[in-house]
Formats: structure tokens, sequence, C-alpha cells
């Protein structure tokens, strides 16, 4: 494992109840009542199954492994990890929260929208992640943000996990490796 540990798995889990909170608030604005929740393969699933009893859905976690909608799938090759997407419930005007782990550039989500659509029409969909970072190409932000790191444009964040939850920065020459 590259990289500094970042965050540790009390932290996260201690971050994820403020989302869980903030993510309260944003339904009852919209008056959404009966959301379902989606997590994107991998690091958006571990999030969502420590948010999702957090926000007392019962419903079945949705999964979705978007590698077939990236837009760079062509250039980045096939990955041998590619998982069937799982999603146990009528997406057809449900409200889903979808949620990921790191959001710099965007194309992971509009990914995992372009694949939502695929099951159905959704009524609206709430976009939650652990970090946002800078880097974005296209415009889709978060509704709701566990944190915000200042990171340099070389550095990299990623979630390492199911357990114990890690975050870990990595890519910045001279920076002091940790395990």
């Amino acid at each position: 494992m590259n990289g500094r540990i970042f965050m540790q798995h009390d932290a996260i889990l201690d971050l994820v109840q403020g989302m869980a909170r903030l993510t309260r608030h944003q339904l009852g604005q919209r008056g959404i009542e009966d959301p379902a929740m989606i997590g994107i393969h991998t690091g958006g699933v571990w999030v969502a199954r420590q948010l999702q009893p957090l926000l007392g859905i019962d419903e079945p976690l949705g999964e979705l492994d978007i590698s077939f909608y990236r837009d760079d799938f062509t250039r980045i090759g096939m990955n041998p990890q590619v998982k069937p997407s799982k999603i146990p419930f009528e997406v057809e005007e449900r409200h889903i929260i979808l949620v990921d782990d790191v959001i710099q550039s965007g194309r992971t989500v509009r990914a995992a929208m372009n694949e939502i659509f695929d099951f159905g029409r959704p009524a609206s969909i709430l976009l939650v992640t652990l970090v946002e970072r800078s880097g974005r190409e296209l415009p889709i932000q978060p509704d709701v943000a566990g944190l915000q790191p200042p990171l340099a444009d070389d550095e990299h964040i990623r979630l390492e996990g199911p357990d114990p939850l890690t975050l870990r920065i990595s890519g910045r020459p001279g920076a002091r490796e940790e395990t």
C-alpha cells in the first residue's frame, strides 16, 4: 500500500455520521420520504453500507459496476474484475441516493447515472460522496460531501477497505510513505 494514511476507520465512520445528518436534511428539504440507495462499486458501496442504516433505509442496497459505461473504457481496456450491477428495486419514479467514495472529474458519476437510466427513469438523484476533490471535468457536483481535503494536483486520494476503511493519499513526489 503506497501513500500516507489520511484518515482511519473510526474517523471515517464519524464523517459518515455527519454525512447522514446532511443527507437527512437534504431529503427533508426536498420532501423525499422513501428513497432507495445505490453505491458505486467498490468504495461507494462500502460508504453506502455504512450510511444506509443511519438513514433508516430498509430496502436492499443497489450496487453499480460502471466499468462498461465509462467514456474512457476503450482507453483503459477491459477490467478483469468487472462485476454485474445489482439494483434489487424498481428505479422508475424512485428517489435515488447515489453514493460514491471520491468525486474528482465527475466521469464515474456520469457513467453511473447512464447505467441507472438503463434500469428506468428515477424521480431524482441525490449525489452523496465521502470525498470531494478538485479536478472536475464535467459539471457534476455532490449534494452532500463528507470532506474536501486540500490536495495538490499530483496527489490522489483513495478509500481502502472494507474493513477497516482507510483514506490514503498518494502521488506527491517526496511525500513520506506510511503503511
